[in-house]
């Protein structure tokens, strides 16, 4: 609710949830359905001790959002042990349908290997044949770029560089310099929030885009964007599972959202919390009860998900939600109509490509792959 992912998820996300709420009509099987939030403060231990008065005193069923990998699984396993439901909509940790999978836990945003593999597979296949990656220096990004090397390497790319820097960092002079000298054809910023809009912004700068280098942004939202400018970002490519802009169905929600936050669009973060909640609630509905965690989700597994945000989709017995996963060219300051119209589809891609195989996770709800 504040800090980093104010903007991403925080207040937009409980407009998204009232939302859902309000559209099922604010019951689900004959209880009255209330949204409460709280502020973990990206810390473990905080949204641990939240989660566990909501579950213990508060009478609360199901926890959604979660930015912040190390809170989303600390929650998670905190849902399990009081079998209850978390509904992992904003944090990126592939593991959290890895091996840190739960019965009790639904993983809805697009997670690191999707970041990663994504754009670097298409990249790759419209000639992008070497990278350099600017990485921020912690877990977060060290994942992002062994992942994305990965894809690169199996596409027939080649990495002829990588320099890291620390989280918070202001100046990017010494480490765009590095980048531009690689003469690599793709400069894949492995960073997110302050550091990818610094380095994105110096990048435009020091003329990496004019000068032939294509800047990929590997964990990048719509408000990221909005907050440089086109100018800045123009040509800049992006990988997401939802723009308001693409549907009907997304175009009704995100002017419902914006009429509720003063304008703004959601990002995929906050439509996937409308999403969630949506099919959470479908579940509670449908079993009749919302006190037994387990036999929710696994209901949420059976159903097909369908909503405004997202159409048609699945739940996988990983606990992955599976929705289409999108490639976005951010669009010249001249063709943009609006201060959210920002992005041109360069390709959607197919599911099998989208998501890590079950059968590669590692997650010991999962018999035999797929």
């Amino acid at each position: 609710m504040s800090g980093s992912f104010a903007d991403v998820a925080g207040p937009g996300s409980v407009a998204a949830a009232n939302l859902a709420v309000e559209d099922f009509g604010g019951r689900a099987a004959g209880l009255p359905v209330q949204i409460l939030s709280g502020d973990h403060q990206n810390r473990a231990d905080t949204g641990s001790a939240i989660a566990r008065r909501w579950f213990d005193t508060e009478g609360v069923d199901a926890i959604v959002d979660l930015p912040n990998s190390a809170v989303a699984l600390a929650v998670g396993e905190v849902a399990r042990n009081a079998n209850r439901v978390a509904l992992v909509t904003a944090a990126v940790a592939s593991r959290l349908t890895g091996d840190l999978c739960s019965p009790n836990l639904i993983h809805y945003s697009i997670d690191t290997w999707s970041m990663s593999n994504v754009p670097s597979r298409t990249l790759v296949q419209q000639g992008g044949a070497t990278w350099f990656y600017v990485t921020a220096d912690y877990a977060f990004g060290h994942d992002l770029e062994r992942q994305s090397t990965d894809a690169v390497t199996r596409a027939g790319g080649r990495v002829v560089g990588s320099v890291r820097h620390p989280l918070g960092t202001t100046d990017f002079s010494s480490v765009l310099l590095q980048a531009q000298a690689s003469r690599a054809s793709v400069v894949a910023l492995a960073n997110s929030q302050a550091d990818f809009i610094n380095s994105m912004k110096q990048a435009s700068e020091f003329g990496l885009m004019r000068r032939g280098q294509r800047v990929v942004g590997l964990a990048v939202y719509i408000s990221d964007i909005v907050s440089l400018g086109l100018e800045a970002t123009e040509g800049a490519v992006v990988v997401g599972n939802f723009y308001w802009d693409l549907t009907d169905g997304t175009r009704s929600f995100g002017r419902r959202f914006a009429d509720r936050m003063g304008g703004r669009m959601p990002t995929d973060l906050q439509a996937n919390v409308y999403a969630a909640v949506t099919h959470y609630l479908k579940a509670v509905e449908a079993i009749g009860s919302s006190t037994d965690g387990r036999a929710l989700v696994a209901r949420m597994k059976a159903m097909p998900t369908e909503d405004l945000a997202f159409g048609r989709g699945e739940i996988r017995a990983d606990g992955r939600r599976v929705s289409p996963v999108y490639v976005f060219q951010v669009k010249p300051p001249g063709e943009s109509r609006s201060r959210y119209d920002v992005y041109r589809l360069v390709r959607e891609v197919p599911l099998e490509e989208a998501y890590r195989p079950t059968a590669q996770g590692g997650c010991p709800l999962v018999q035999g792959g797929g």
